[in-house]
């Protein structure tokens, strides 16, 4: 919201006092809020959502004295509401809004002798409020200041490179059972049926890109129904991710092998109670996603299972096709967070609406990692309670390290492009934080990881005297047959 953020605090009467606290928009040229509850003044509100307060005759005489009040939005200006409001002994006025919340702005010298404090908030918030505290509720208004950094990203950070440096490893061990499947005739032909892989070649990049930039803009206009579209497909892809995930990990142990056969075919007991585990975990999640309190715990684990199964399935046959599709990737990400702001009609950018759910849509796209903001500010409470990181911004960069993992392992070469590679997303990604915190706004991550990571795994094929070879991929190719 572009506007001045605050908080609504709400007592109630019982005892210990129940308090919540309700994002509220106010203009920081009419009225300064504390920084803090010290020594705050509570009033009690009086609802009067049934009126817009157009007119002191919409009111018993006295019913607002040494009160705060909330009516409703429409018919008449802010100020006049307010002027109304303090002529009748109103000490704050709160008008709710059924719609978007926005800056709040009229012309201020004809009414300067209104001098209570008036804010915006949500009509949702009002209504929320009556049946978690009942009618009788005392509230007062703050804005703390925005923390210069928020140590939820520490935990964003750990789960972003410990995600990209599995699903690198991931693929590097993959790899090498295809090497040995290629030299072991015997095996050779059962690997490849087991194999999954995809291979991007380069024009299969550039029709990758071109369909995330047609979703995006069908995602803009048409958000409230393909919402549902992409949260039944992450159910579907995250429970088949995390089976993959676990299964990789119980296939390393020696136990618990009992097998039933079925339909011709026997299949470990194990992996049945796996596979009915994890639809589970996505039937969980799909029903309770807006729980705050926990769900973001479910989509994180369903999120970095995704990403994972994601790197290790498909593959960039070469250096050339990383560039491509991490450098196209890096232009649909600048564009449509800093360029599409100049052509929508309400100067948005079309990946942040999309992101929070444009027109306020409740339901959010599951397509990023989530965790709660440790640090309490007003943004916490009216829009950003969690910091975010798309998949994107794993699963691209990912890419790249998965097949730095890869050349190590057809060349044999210590794991130099893979630990650099890492390194350098790692670098990336606190390059992203300190721009976050410097300019107070959200960053596409791509213009930094992708520098980063390109710049680095070039550096690192070139003194090894290895770019063409880096460049045009290894002689082997997965699923070349002889």
């Amino acid at each position: 919201v572009a506007a001045d953020e605050g908080i609504l605090h709400v007592s109630g009467n019982g005892v210990p006092p129940v308090t919540k606290d309700y994002c509220i928009i106010y203009n920081s040229k009419w009225v300064s809020l504390p920084k803090t509850l010290d020594n705050a003044t509570y009033w009690t509100l009086e609802n009067l959502t049934s009126t817009v307060l157009c007119s002191s005759a919409e009111v018993p005489s006295g019913l607002m004295k040494d009160k705060a009040v909330v009516v409703m939005r429409g018919n008449c200006t802010f100020l006049e509401k307010a002027r109304i409001a303090q002529s009748l002994g109103a000490k704050m006025l709160l008008i709710a809004s059924k719609s978007r919340l926005s800056a709040i702005s009229d012309n201020k010298t004809d009414f300067e002798d209104v001098t209570i404090p008036i804010a915006l908030i949500r009509y949702n918030d009002i209504v929320d409020m009556q049946l978690m505290f009942g009618n009788e509720v005392n509230v007062t208004l703050y804005s703390p200041p925005l923390p210069e950094f928020d140590y939820s990203m520490v935990v964003i950070f750990v789960i972003a490179v410990f995600t990209v440096a599995l699903g690198g490893y991931w693929s590097g061990v993959a790899e090498l059972e295809n090497l040995k499947a290629v030299a072991s005739p015997g095996e050779r032909e059962t690997r490849w049926k087991k194999e999954e892989n995809v291979t991007f070649t380069p024009v299969t990049v550039i029709l990758f890109v071109v369909i995330c930039c047609v979703m995006l803009v069908l995602l803009y206009f048409f958000y409230k129904w393909l919402v549902y579209v992409i949260i039944s497909v992450f159910c579907l892809a995250s429970a088949m991710s995390l089976y993959n995930c676990l299964a990789a990990l119980i296939g390393q142990i020696p136990f618990g092998r009992c097998r039933i056969t079925c339909f011709n075919k026997t299949i470990e007991v194990r992996l049945i109670f796996l596979a009915v585990f994890c639809i589970a975990a996505a039937v969980v999640w799909a029903v309770f996603r807006n729980e705050d309190r926990w769900a973001w715990i479910l989509q994180d684990i369903l999120g970095v299972a995704f990403c994972l199964n994601f790197i290790k399935t498909l593959k960039m046959p070469n250096f050339k096709s990383c560039v491509i599709l991490l450098g196209l990737l890096l232009l649909y990400d600048v564009f449509f967070v800093f360029i599409t702001p100049f052509i929508t009609k309400n100067g948005a950018s079309i990946m942040v609406e999309v992101a929070a759910g444009p027109f306020g849509n409740s339901e959010k796209l599951p397509v990023v990692i989530r965790v709660p903001r440790l640090e309490h500010s007003a943004s916490t409470v009216c829009d950003l309670p969690f910091s975010l990181l798309g998949f994107g911004d794993i699963i691209v960069p990912g890419l790249l390290v998965a097949y730095c993992r890869r050349f190590d392992v057809q060349t044999r070469s210590s794991s130099v492009y893979y630990i650099s590679c890492t390194i350098a997303y790692a670098v990336g990604m606190v390059l992203t934080f300190i721009v976050l915190a410097l300019m107070k706004m959200g960053q596409p991550a791509l213009l930094y990881l992708v520098p980063c990571t390109l710049i680095t795994s070039s550096l690192i094929a070139w003194r090894r005297k290895e770019m063409k070879k880096f460049w045009k991929g290894s002689s082997y190719q997965v699923g070349c047959r002889p």
